[in-house]
């Protein structure tokens, strides 16, 4: 008999333990931030950036964060899916390269969290890096590389044929 109250118990601390250490993170589970999925997730400044989540719920509305970058704050209506609020943004010129957080705050109270990365933005046009050439190929000076390369070519065809006759000079 002591042995099945020894069973019982022991069973009934490890149950009690388990629901001790799951609960914590049930509720925690409850205050997160649910995902908000960025697109594109890294932009050069300039660029639109269209973020979604399920977070608000169907026919729901939220109001957008994106301060940390300096775009300011949006707002998040639903789309076509079924569930799914979408807002937009632009990336700010001034936006220095590096990740930030962007924020949703529904109006059920949920909230949702992702991250954009701006990268530099790429040169386009010529650049202008004060060694030259950087704007197109220079006829004379393409024409005198040719040259040195045929004059060179030449030369050693003709060094090669003058030691394969054994007209070498002692």
């Amino acid at each position: 008999m002591r042995t099945t109250v020894r069973l019982f118990t022991g069973t009934a601390l490890a149950v009690a333990a388990l629901g001790a250490v799951a609960a914590p993170g049930a509720y925690a589970n409850n205050n997160r931030p649910e995902s908000l999925e960025v697109f594109p997730s890294s932009a050069s400044p300039g660029t639109t950036v269209t973020v979604n989540t399920l977070a608000c719920g169907e026919h729901g509305h939220g109001v957008g964060d994106a301060n940390s970058l300096g775009a300011g704050e949006f707002q998040l209506n639903p789309s076509t899916h079924k569930e799914v609020v979408v807002g937009q943004f632009n990336v700010p010129e001034h936006a220095k390269p590096g990740t930030y957080g962007i924020s949703v705050a529904c109006d059920n109270g949920r909230t949702a969290r992702g991250d954009l990365t701006v990268k530099h933005r790429s040169p386009s046009g010529h650049v202008q890096t004060g060694v030259g050439g950087s704007v197109g190929p220079d006829t004379a000076q393409v024409t005198a590389g040719a040259a040195v390369l045929a004059a060179a070519a030449v030369g050693g065809v003709w060094l090669l044929r003058r030691r394969a006759s054994g007209a070498q000079g002692h």
